[in-house]
């Protein structure tokens, strides 16, 4: 039987300053094959390049990832600011499309970072676009040496660095078995107030919305705010966010 596939988001990246490509992390490809068994197929974060229809009769589920532009302000009310870019309007606009298409026909979704934020704003969210700024919040950037420079270890930035309160009882709670887990925290911008469909499942030691899920979604519709992508195959939190996201693509599949 072939593997199911996931359609992976990419994001603008400007090649030399001049030349405009689409891209995707390897490790979001390498969790897609490794934990969740399927065949990954990048598409273009943008709505010129991808049609949602023809891309929905293609995959079995979809991944919205991180990337390095925040969600523009315009989508949730609020105004743009140059300390607060880069933005990626194409990749909002397809993101948003296919977020929408994916809830309504129960095409299992997973969203990670700037992707469960995309999540949170389609369903009438509002994001805050520095949440360190905040009363009483952290500092959930990537960690930086004394110098400013990013720490050169990779293990280092993207090391468990807070803990996660479960909902007892909730989704994520009963997908890992347990109230509490430990996670990674590369962001700047976060969730500030949720929206009328955005179900809160999961909240940082500083109040910081880490884990979602859309109420009455007929199918897996989840979003991390932490990067599950990073090792999924060796942490088992990770895992079994993968594993379960891969369940629900493969019983997609059988159900075509």
């Amino acid at each position: 039987m072939k593997r199911p596939v996931v359609g992976v988001i990419a994001s603008l990246h400007m090649l030399e300053n001049r030349y405009a490509a689409q891209r995707v992390g390897e490790r979001n490809l390498q969790a897609v094959v490794d934990v969740a068994g399927a065949m990954p197929v990048m598409f273009a974060g943008c709505p010129a390049l991808t049609d949602v229809e023809e891309l929905l009769e293609i995959v079995d589920g979809v991944l919205l990832t991180g990337a390095r532009a925040n969600v523009h302000p315009s989508r949730f009310g609020a105004e743009p600011h140059p300390k607060h870019e880069p933005y990626d309007e194409r990749r909002d606009a397809i993101a948003f499309a296919v977020i929408e298409a994916c809830v309504e026909r129960g095409v299992p979704l997973l969203g990670i970072c700037r992707g469960f934020q995309e999540m949170a704003v389609a369903y009438g969210s509002t994001l805050h676009p520095e949440i360190r700024e905040l009363p009483g919040r952290a500092n959930h950037r990537a960690p930086r040496q004394a110098n400013g420079e990013f720490h050169p270890d990779q293990d280092v930035v993207f090391g468990d660095r807070h803990d996660v309160r479960l909902v007892s009882g909730g989704a994520f709670a009963q997908l890992f078995g347990r109230e509490t887990i430990r996670v990674n925290s590369l962001h700047g911008q976060g969730i500030l107030e949720p929206g009328k469909r955005i179900v809160v499942e999961g909240v940082a030691e500083d109040g910081t919305i880490e884990a979602i899920r859309i109420s009455n979604a007929p199918g897996f519709a989840l979003g991390v705010q932490w990067h599950a992508e990073y090792d999924p195959q060796k942490n088992p939190i990770n895992r079994a966010l993968f594993q379960a996201f891969g369940e629900a693509v493969a019983a997609k599949k059988r159900a075509v």
